[in-house]
């Protein structure tokens, strides 16, 4: 039967623990006791004690397990025959060993036949560990890996043997001396000394995986990333591309604040792809707590020509936004004021005719009327817009025409069910002050005003199947009449109009504040949705809008114009999280399609697929002369053993060429993450033309804390 060392036995033990320490002869322990456990426990007289059969110590977090167990009290040194385990405070290194001679506080010893495992992952193996002020553990004639090994394969895909490898617990590094890097049993290189971080370490100043990177038009390099700890709260990321071809410099800067974070990336290369022979993009954002729950936003995206993005495979937005902004968010209030200032890098688009300078201030408010309760919102804003060109604007070009403009908005809305129909009544006020300069006719100051009147019309009815399937049927009807009072002003931010579901029953469908919908309109819907327990989910949305006369508002690709609007048809259909099939299309009375959408993600135990179909007809009020149509795809499947491969897939059917087409393969275990991907693109301009991408990056598992997601691991068969 096991015995429990307590009371009196734990008593004596602490005593013979602490006897080598000498503020415990002055009557001063500094050390707890330590606890230990065995089937068999024996005063053999004097300063010794020994244990026999599932022997445990615990003693100031460390724990160690054997067979037996003796303590010399006159050399404070405890023998211990194994198989034995011994696990620090912190549970992340653990000591495998036959046989050690260890000090009474387990800090010190030799340990024979040993093995060294950190954090679950890297496996050290030696034929003897030597321990040292409980920080440092010297492993001799060791074997490190992170892989399985198994009795039928006992070969580890990769390893690295060392004369010497010391691990500071303290630091979380590992030295090597006389480190062989292997792979397949097969020598790669050798390095006479090599610190790498343990995987306890979340940041350590050294290299990061690296990558190949081969394209056509700016040849193959190797990126070896180099991290730098600037302290606890900033570091930064070095990346050369070393290789034939193009050079480029990566950097990447972080740093945590108390009350905020900034992060700035960027590259420069050097190429002759273009006429400047130095080419570099920087990319910065920022966050600030202030007071009064104030936030301060901060961006900032520039790069140097329009094609340097797209060439060397960075993020490459359409627009280019940099922006300082502090705004406040509250239950019923937003707060907001910024400075904006854009750039294109669209092929064509010329950046001195377009609103670059934005300063837009605003306040919203919710509140509920005492005396005609609903919910009252107002809305204060202030924008300005400043081109740099200093053209005179023309009816069919802005050139460089400046706005300024104060507007403001009222909306006021009240809900009552009668006998299960429920009515909204809605009624809201908008107007606005604008001041143009170089705008042509436009210019001047201008005032507009524009009032609405709503009331809606909802009665949704509900049945249950025996079966617990719910359906649930909405008809909705809504009356809306706005009409507004004013001259023309000039329009900056209502061009493309979407006309969807979540819009059919808006007061207003415009984007922005420059133009207003106006005239009598209905807008009708009828909406259904089914929700069985079995996790099928079905919902189904139509509408239409109609008008008593032609407004000429809206363009024939919003959906909108006309005294009848095309017909709005969304469909959405999912399964649990592993299927979803989204659907919004717009139709005229003969079935030809404005504007449709057909999205599908599916999701399995081992593949994950995501593709989407898009139409566009053509419109010249949004400056779209032709019809676009695109199908996206893109594509996961895990293949036995650790490997995956997926494909992207951009087709323009217009152009009946692809835009885009990617494969990648990639294997994953407990020990190495590795990927070969290939991609083309094949867009031409003046700044670009069609390239062909190669990418290869491996990374050992083990060295420094590990990426999320990592899960993936084999076991021995036996």
């Amino acid at each position: 039967m096991r015995r429990r060392l307590s009371h009196m036995f734990a008593a004596a033990l602490a005593v013979l623990v602490c006897m080598g320490h000498p503020l415990a002869a002055q009557g001063t322990p500094t050390l707890p006791p330590a606890t230990l456990i065995a089937d068999n426990i024996r005063f053999d007289g004097g300063d010794s004690v020994s244990a026999r059969g599932s022997v445990e110590v615990f003693y100031n977090g460390a724990r160690l397990r054997a067979q037996s167990i003796t303590f010399d009290g006159a050399t404070d040194t405890l023998q211990v025959e194994g198989p034995l385990t011994l696990t620090n405070a912190s549970g992340n290194a653990v000591i495998v060993a036959e046989f050690a001679q260890l000090s009474d506080d387990l800090q010190n010893g030799v340990l024979q036949s040993a093995r060294l495992v950190l954090d679950r992952q890297l496996q050290i193996a030696a034929t003897e560990i030597d321990r040292s002020e409980g920080r440092y553990t010297q492993l001799y004639q060791a074997v490190a890996s992170s892989c399985e090994v198994c009795f039928e394969n006992p070969t580890p895909l990769w390893e690295i043997r060392a004369r010497r490898i010391i691990h500071d617990e303290q630091e979380q590094q590992l030295y090597f001396e006389n480190a062989q890097f292997r792979i397949m049993g097969v020598p790669v290189f050798f390095l006479p000394r090599m610190r790498l971080p343990d995987p306890t370490l979340e940041r350590a100043t050294g290299f990061l995986a690296p990558s190949i990177r081969a394209d056509d038009r700016t040849g193959t390099q190797i990126r070896v990333p180099y991290f730098v700890r600037l302290g606890d709260h900033a570091d930064v990321t070095i990346t050369p591309w070393i290789g034939v071809g193009a050079q480029t410099l990566e950097a990447r800067y972080r740093q945590a604040f108390r009350n905020g974070e900034v992060e700035v990336e960027g590259a420069v290369s050097w190429d002759d792809l273009t006429d400047d022979d130095t080419r570099a993009y920087l990319f910065g954002t920022g966050q600030f707590d202030l007071a009064r729950d104030f936030t301060l936003d901060l961006q900032v995206q520039a790069v140097s020509d329009r094609g340097y993005l797209t060439t060397y495979g960075f993020t490459d937005p359409d627009i280019l936004e940099s922006f300082a902004r502090i705004s406040r968010v509250r239950r019923d209030e937003y707060i907001e004021a910024s400075a904006t200032l854009y750039q294109s890098i669209r092929e064509g688009v010329d950046n001195d005719t377009l609103p670059t300078r934005v300063a837009h201030a605003e306040i919203t408010r919710r509140i509920t009327p005492s005396l005609i309760g609903g919910l009252l919102t107002a809305e204060l804003e202030g924008t300005g817009f400043y081109r740099f060109s200093t053209a005179e604007a023309t009816m069919t070009d802005p050139n460089g025409r400046d706005v300024f403009r104060v507007t403001g908005e009222l909306d006021w809305q009240r809900s009552e069910t009668f006998g299960g129909l429920l009515t909204t009544f809605e009624t809201a006020l908008h107007g606005g002050i604008y001041n143009t300069q170089q705008g042509g006719t436009l210019n001047g100051a201008e005032t507009r005003l524009t009032p609405y009147a709503a009331v809606e019309f909802r009665y949704p009815m509900q049945a249950v199947s025996p079966g617990g399937v719910s359906h649930v049927i909405e008809p909705i009807a809504q009356l809306v009449w706005s009409e507004t009072y004013g001259n023309e002003v000039p329009n900056e931010d209502s061009f493309i109009v979407e006309f969807d579901e979540a819009n059919l029953f808006s007061l207003d469908r415009f984007p922005g504040s420059d133009e207003r919908e106006v005239g009598p309109r209905a807008n009708v819907g009828l909406s259904y949705s089914r929700i069985a327990p079995s996790g099928w989910t079905l919902g189904v949305a139509g509408g239409v809008v109609f008008r008593t006369d032609e407004q000429n508002q809206l363009t024939d690709g919003s959906g909108l114009n006309g005294v009848q609007s095309d017909f709005l048809m969304a469909t959405h259909l999912s399964y649990n999280d592993q299927l979803t099939l989204v659907n919004r299309s717009l139709f005229d009375n003969g079935l030809d399609f404005t504007s449709s959408e057909l999205s599908l993600y599916w999701s399995g135990d081992r593949h994950d697929l995501v593709t989407s179909y898009t139409y566009l007809e053509a419109d010249l009020g949004e400056d779209r002369p032709d019809d676009l149509a695109e199908w996206a795809f893109d594509a996961n499947y895990n293949l036995n053993s650790g490997w995956e491969a997926g494909v992207n897939w951009r087709y323009d059917f217009m152009e009946t060429s692809p835009t885009r087409a990617g494969l990648s393969l990639g294997f994953q275990n407990e020990c190495v993450d590795m990927e070969f991907s290939v991609s083309r693109r094949y867009t031409t301009s003046t700044t670009l033309e069609p390239a062909t991408s190669f990418g290869f990056t491996v990374s050992l598992a083990g060295f420094g804390a590990g990426r999320e997601g990592r899960s993936t691991a084999r076991s021995c068969r036996g």
